[in-house]
């Protein structure tokens, strides 16, 4: 018996990055870029990013209602406020950090390269979020 299987492969050349403006407050910050692995890679149960983020920028801080995310760091050094109030991590390329629904979170580069994370979350809806000042 041979069992069909499916799989979608997304290559580096093939990702198209978006650029994000500054969050609200921060106006001034550099740009990040994102590109869409949900659409890309037709992910059904869950959904993907990635992310550039250029030294001196920043996400907003949130807590998503209904996702789990995982924040794998490919390249530079990503610092991450997690909780309220936030313990401040910092973290090499290969770091993983799972985040639970309701948990506060800010992305952040503080240092002086670029940082790039794969943002993966399940389920796939979206169920919001809540904001907050940075942290």
């Amino acid at each position: 018996m041979i069992r069909r299987m499916g799989y979608h492969v997304v290559h580096a050349a093939d990702q198209e990055w978006v650029e994000r403006t500054p969050p609200e407050g921060r106006e001034g910050d550099p740009s990040r870029q994102a590109a869409d692995i949900t659409t890309a890679a037709a992910l059904q149960q869950s959904r993907a990013r990635m992310w550039r983020y250029p030294p001196g920028s920043s996400g907003r801080r949130h807590a998503d209602k209904v996702q789990e995310e995982v924040f794998v760091v490919l390249s530079g050094t990503l610092t991450m406020h997690l909780g309220d109030p936030a313990d401040r991590l910092e973290l090499a390329p290969g770091s993983v950090v799972a985040v639970d629904p309701g948990t506060a979170l800010q992305l952040r580069n503080d240092g002086t390269d670029e940082v790039v994370v794969f943002i993966y979350g399940a389920p796939a809806e979206q169920g919001g979020a809540d904001f907050f000042p940075d942290a």
